[in-house]
């Protein structure tokens, strides 16, 4: 594990900011599309600081053995970019119902957090299929932003971000916009779309809308080792709740598809 510190913070949309940060080993990690992390947030009296250990398990464990009241929350996030040992994270504002959400509201350069990964153990490459799909809701645009940055000017594909409303629309070359404002929804907008036999897919965004959306495409003929699939939240859920079924199954699914 390792420290990170804030070097920079700008507001991208009313609900969405941008945080830059520095640290130990930034340099050395390397970029690729949808690069993965822990982002770890120190509780009020405490830092984020859990173990020195590289090892997984090790830092785990350490991590779990902590007082309840010590231990850092931690968040999974995608990094928006990683260059010359600068790491660029886009959170999403949505006032004080999460502890990630509130420390961004309220970050200031020099604040420091915690960050395990990201690890190229877990890049995966894009799709090699005619047709590209890329679906997912603000929680999932850098990622999105990320995978579309290095397509080939002749790759076709389509890009479906829903949001909450135009003020939060970002200048991505590509994507179509879903307004929540319009009455407009993820699921309807993707479903619509016409996609050719060779398509690949890439969803991310609330769990049961990327369900939804993974049954869809499944249904249309596209093969589910096509298909990359990330429900980054659960409605009325956080992290901290245990998984449901749902999200078990969706577990064993990606774990198996790693293997593949």
């Amino acid at each position: 594990m390792s420290a990170l510190t804030v070097t920079s913070v700008a507001p991208l949309t009313p609900r969405m900011t941008r945080v830059t940060f520095t640290g130990d080993g930034l340099p050395a990690i390397g970029t690729w599309p949808d690069q993965q992390l822990k982002l770890l947030f120190p509780k009020p009296g405490h830092s984020a600081h859990v173990s020195d250990s590289p090892d997984v398990g090790v830092w785990y464990q350490a991590y779990l053995a902590l007082p309840d009241a010590e231990r850092p929350w931690m968040r999974s996030f995608t990094v928006r970019s990683l260059a010359d040992g600068v790491l660029t994270v886009d959170f999403v504002l949505h006032g004080d119902s999460g502890p990630a959400s509130r420390w961004a509201a309220n970050a200031q350069i020099g604040d420091v957090i915690g960050r395990f990964g990201p690890s190229r153990d877990y890049a995966r490459p894009l799709g090699t299929a005619d047709f590209l799909v890329f679906a997912g809701d603000e929680t999932a645009l850098p990622a999105i932003a990320s995978l579309l940055e290095p397509l080939p000017p002749e790759q076709r594909f389509a890009a479906v971000v829903e949001v909450a409303d135009p003020v939060e629309e970002q200048e991505i070359p590509g994507v179509r916009w879903v307004h929540r404002s319009a009455g407009d929804d993820l699921v309807t907008a993707v479903s619509a779309l016409e996609v050719p036999p060779s398509t690949w897919v890439w969803l991310g965004g609330e769990a049961s809308a990327v369900r939804a959306l993974r049954r869809h495409f499944v249904g249309l003929g596209v093969a589910k080792e096509d298909i990359e699939f990330a429900g980054y939240w659960r409605r009325s859920l956080t992290q901290d709740d245990a998984p449901t079924a749902e999200d078990l199954a969706e577990a064993r699914e990606r774990i198996a598809s790693l293997g593949e």
